[in-house]
């Protein structure tokens, strides 16, 4: 027999922005705890609103699973005396147990005959586990901080009011959080300010829905919210900018969404737009309206939490409250233009970066002569990379980012554009921040790459160099990110640079660092092995990264290249085989303690090493252009065809002859062969550990 489970725990406001994930970790935690127990279940699905978290289990068994195991005792040669009676050892294995000696009988362990009998476990009804489950899942959820209310020592992230526990249509017998299961829930604060009863789980979510002006499905109400904003956006002509973190927290701050359109004076257009957009989403949870242009109209869309007999008192409200905002950022923006970014850099000396690294202006002083440099090596603008790197964080003594935390880089384009700098360092200091995170746009300007790249490279360098490395989950500069992001830099923008060379130049604009002994190639190595995660992240295996990583190379495209040619060699029929004979070749190599000389044609005197020394002659011929061009894909293809005469070489040809200059000589065919493939990887590697 099987019945649907409903359990809600409803609470005080959950915090908007953490919702979703403790919706979805209430659900895991029960589903683990289900499956633990062996109980059988159809679906699970979680649901949330403000005030509760609750999640539904469709045709949940109604016991665990009954299950018998064979348990063995003593040997039958000790547990019986010559006489076949009952020793010590019987009785007290049976006294262990709980059984009689009737009760017990011999099985062969595949071995011995040893007293056995059969335990039968599971059964238990599924009502008797839920409480405890639940439990256990709440209190795994992922809560930095928890509070407590009342006079109990009971903690969650918010007080918890009610709780309801229902299987089919009894009531779950358990306390949670102190508080006792049953089968009332609560409607919407002021349009349902009444219990509600739930008859059984499949009632639940229409109850709230038709009784309770609450929509408990996130993912509905979630649709819901953005048909309505996009509804009220295509009224008044514009198109809805609704961005995915924003709609997730308006999301979990309503139980009955209602979306009203505002307006405000279109004289706060002269400010960026960027500063408009954060007063608007991230202090009141609005979403703001674009043409078809993409330029900002001065209207916003909020989300209400209730259907108002007067909506415009509400849209009038809201208005009034959007006002002084955009006023502050306004005054900030007329206010930092009265200023140049000069000045405010000289603002920067009084501003620590970190304690043993300096000032940010110090900093800037860095950048600059890196960022000069990395642009002469591209043929880039060197003067402009340079006047990029002194401005780059002038904005962050600017009372616009100093309100705007977010405006950093931004309001230092509009503050440079307006005193006239050269449009690409204006774009530059924008996009120094880019990428910010895994999968966002990269600069689109070749200053700006370069301004990325040093301002990186320059932390990377720095924050090694006083010996703050990352260690274990900890990481409180960001150089994993940093790291991710120089190479990204690097390959997605084809930029031929190797990595020793501009740790060096980075490292030299620093006038000493305390830990600067192998600093250069420690930070070469953590970068490498950020690498290695990013091509798991593609779902490139690890030995194809190592087979390439064995070659010791430190420039970001080269490697992304071999890797590529690597990963296509892979899918070729002959990849196998040619992996297997560099493996066995490598370690024919590593075994001989003789000096290897160049191979002469004169000792080559069986068939088939004759026919792999011309193979090789004739493929050496045909990949030199590919590998000079670094066309590594092709290269490969190219040498997969040696596998029939490497296959023939092995099979007929002792390659540890009696004859010295024999021996001698198929050592230098082999390393020839194997040097002809390390041009590209060393695909050893591609062979399984055993």
């Amino acid at each position: 027999m099987s019945q649907d489970f409903l359990v809600e725990l409803g609470t005080e406001e959950l915090p908007p922005k953490a919702l979703k994930t403790l919706a979805n970790a209430f659900k895991e935690g029960i589903e683990q705890g289900l499956k633990a127990a062996d109980l059988e279940f159809a679906s699970i699905k979680a649901l949330a609103a403000p005030r509760r978290l609750a999640v539904i289990v469709t045709d949940l068994a109604d016991t665990t699973p009954k299950k018998e195991s064979l348990m063995f005792g003593p040997p039958a040669k000790i547990a019986f005396d010559a006489e076949g009676k009952p020793t010590k050892a019987a009785e007290a294995f049976a006294q262990k147990n709980g059984l009689s000696l009737d009760q017990l009988t011999t099985q062969n362990d595949g071995k011995v005959e040893k007293l056995a009998f059969t335990q039968v476990s599971g059964g238990e009804p599924t009502t008797d586990l839920l409480a405890d489950l639940v439990s256990k899942s709440l209190a795994a959820l992922p809560i930095p901080k928890r509070m407590r209310w009342g006079a109990t020592r009971t903690e969650f992230v918010r007080p918890a009011h009610w709780l309801v526990m229902l299987f089919g249509k009894e009531v779950v017998s358990g306390q949670v959080l102190g508080l006792n299961a049953g089968n009332l829930t609560r409607g919407h604060r002021f349009h349902c300010n009444r219990t509600l009863e739930i008859t059984e789980p499949n009632q639940y979510v229409s109850t709230l829905l038709q009784d309770g002006f609450v929509q408990v499905d996130f993912e509905q109400r979630q649709a819901e919210i953005r048909k309505q904003v996009e509804a009220e956006a295509e009224k008044i002509g514009g198109i809805a900018v609704i961005e995915d973190d924003l709609l997730d927290e308006v999301t979990a701050l309503v139980e009955w969404p209602v979306a009203l359109t505002g307006r405000f004076d279109e004289a706060f257009l002269e400010v960026p737009a960027e500063a408009l957009i954060s007063s608007m989403s991230e202090h009141q949870k609005y979403f703001h309206v674009v043409d078809s242009n993409g330029k900002l109209l001065p209207n916003f869309i909020t989300v209400a939490n209730i259907v108002s007999q007067n909506p415009d008192a509400v849209i009038d409200g809201n208005e009034r409250v959007i006002r002084p905002r955009l006023a502050d950022a306004a005054f900030f923006f007329e206010t930092d233009k009265k200023h140049t970014l000069d000045e405010y850099r000289d603002r920067l000396k009084t501003i620590v970066f970190q304690a043993k690294l300096g000032t940010l202006f110090e900093k800037t002083e860095r950048v600059a002569g890196l960022a000069s440099a990395i642009a002469s090596k591209l043929g880039y603008d060197s003067a402009k990379a340079a006047r990029a790197g002194e401005l780059c964080k002038s904005d962050l003594a600017s009372e616009m980012v100093l309100e705007f935390d977010k405006m950093q880089g931004i309001a230092g384009r509009y503050y440079a554009l307006n005193q006239q700098e050269d449009g690409e360092v204006a774009e530059a200091l924008a996009e120094q921040y880019l990428p910010k995170f895994a999968g966002d746009k990269l600069p689109t300007t070749n200053i700006g790459t370069v301004l990325a790249l040093a301002d990186r490279l320059d932390t990377l360098a720095g924050i090694f160099g006083i010996g703050e490395q990352p260690t274990g989950s900890k990481d409180p500069f960001a150089l994993r990110r940093a790291s991710l992001a120089v190479l990204r830099l690097l390959i997605e923008n084809k930029l031929d640079l190797d990595l020793n060379e501009l740790l060096g130049l980075a490292i030299a604009q620093y006038s000493q660092l305390p830990k600067a002994e192998g600093l250069q190639a420690t930070v070469v190595n953590y970068m490498i092995e950020r690498l290695k995660a990013w091509y798991e992240d593609a779902n490139i295996s690890a030995e194809i990264f190592q087979s390439v990583n064995a070659k010791g190379l430190s420039t970001p495209t080269d490697i992304d290249a071999r890797i590529a040619a690597v990963a296509e060699f892979t899918k070729l029929e002959a990849a196998t085989a040619l992996a297997a004979a560099n493996k066995r070749v490598s370690n024919i190599l590593a075994k001989n303690d003789t000096e290897i000389v160049p191979m002469k044609t004169d000792f080559l005197v069986e068939d088939a090493e004759i026919a792999l020394a011309n193979a090789l002659a004739d493929i050496t011929r045909e990949t030199g252009p590919l590998f000079a061009e670094q066309q590594y894909t092709q290269a490969l293809t190219a040498l997969a065809a040696l596998r029939v005469p490497v296959d023939r070489f092995f099979d007929e040809v002792m390659v540890m002859a009696e004859d010295d200059n024999l021996r001698s000589n198929r050592m230098a065919l082999l390393q020839s062969l194997r040097d002809l493939f390390l041009q590209v990887a060393d695909i050893s590697y591609l062979v399984p550990a055993k």
